[in-house]
Formats: structure tokens, sequence, C-alpha cells
């Protein structure tokens, strides 16, 4: 039986905290095996003196939660490492980006981001028919999201494919790399914009570092 794995994050908060509001989706065939390189990596991390910290980019390079008690130079090897890991996992990969105050409200963003979902999986719906079962991975962190993803992939696949799962970033490794992702993409807009701050300073660099080290690798995983 053929399965996808759809792996959900988002960047950005309903109201008018946050300019931009993202949304990664993380497409893994369950055929493509990824224990070979969660091993290789987890090894890896180990030689170099470095624990398996659940990634989770925001955190990291602001020196929050888990990465709490952990020196920059030691955060940075970990998003290199980690970032090593994705460049090579089997994935594809779709952002959708907005910038919130050209949609007016939350109820046209994801009123928005529904129709660019829908219109996605449209475009795309004979691979996505390929699949005899998809698996959505989603944390539940936000409600609009999670309405989003039930209306859209019910509206454009059916019911009887999909599956939802609880993304517990703990659990699955994927869910970080869509983090990253996301994140990454979230980088992409502000250095575009010249509105990198000191984290995206300190740990991408200037603009040609952050596209050569980071964004040109990611986008080598965009969707088709």
């Amino acid at each position: 039986m053929a399965e996808l794995s759809v792996f959900i994050d988002e960047s950005g908060n309903s109201g008018p905290d946050s300019k931009y509001y993202l949304l990664t989706l993380v497409f893994h065939d369950q055929s493509r095996k990824l224990a070979p390189l969660i091993s290789t990596y987890i090894e890896t991390l180990a030689n170099r003196g470095l624990s398996d910290i659940p990634f989770h980019l925001n955190p990291l390079m602001r020196g929050g939660e888990a990465y709490a008690n952990l020196s920059v130079d030691t955060r940075k090897k970990l998003l290199t490492s980690f970032s090593t890991f994705a460049n090579k996992a089997p994935y594809s990969y779709r952002t959708f980006s907005y910038e919130k105050r050209q949609l007016g409200d939350d109820e046209k963003l994801f009123a928005r981001m529904k129709k660019d979902l829908v219109n996605f999986l449209f475009d795309n719906l004979a691979f996505f028919q390929s699949y005899d079962q998809i698996k959505i991975y989603y944390d539940n962190g936000q409600g609009n999201v999670t309405r989003v993803l039930h209306s859209g992939f019910e509206y454009a696949l059916g019911k009887q494919v999909i599956t939802y799962r609880n993304g517990e970033p703990s659990d699955y490794k994927l869910q970080q790399v869509a983090d990253l992702v996301c994140g990454i993409e979230l980088a992409a807009l502000k250095y575009d914009n010249n509105e990198q701050a000191s984290a995206e300073r300190i740990f991408f660099g200037s603009w040609r570092d952050f596209n050569k080290g980071f964004l040109k690798k990611q986008r080598k995983h965009t969707f088709f």
C-alpha cells in the first residue's frame, strides 16, 4: 500500500503581532527509508559531543527552551548538523507565504490559505491520488490552521484516504525538518526585505552566506 506522510509547520500568529504568516507542508513517500539517515545523524551528533535535542529553529537561534544553557557556538553546530541531515533526507515541500496586511484580517488570510492549498492539491491531483493513504501530521497548534488542513485536504482528496496524526516534533524527525524549512523560508522573506534581525545575522550571516549555505540547498527539495 502506497503511503504519503505530510508534516505541517506554520510561522506566524493570528492578530497584529506578526507581519508574515507561512504554512509549510513537507512530503515523504513512506517507501523511501529514513531510518539509516537518522542513525547516521545521531551518531554524528555523538561524535561531536552534541545532544539529540528535538530541533526547533526559533529557540535555537534565541537561546530559549532546551537551548537555554548552550553557547552560541554549540547552537551553531546543532544547526549545521541538522541542516546537513535535512539536505540529505528524501522529502519535498511547499510553503505558502503571506504578508498579512495585504489580506486585511485573519478571516481573509485563512480563506486565502485554504484556496491556495486546494488549488495546489488539484494542480497535483495525479500525484496525490497515486497514494492509498495520506497521513497528515500536525500538532494542532493553531485552530485556524487545523480547519484549513481538514477542509482543504478532504475537499480535494476525500476523507477516505486521509488520516490525521498528532505531529509532536520529539517523535518525528521530519516534523523537525518542517520547522527548519518554514524558518528558512521566513528568513528568506526577511532578507529580501532587509528585515533580518541580529539572530539571523549571527546564525545565517550575510544574504550571500544564507543563500549559499541554507536557502539554495533547501529549495532543491521544492515540490516538483
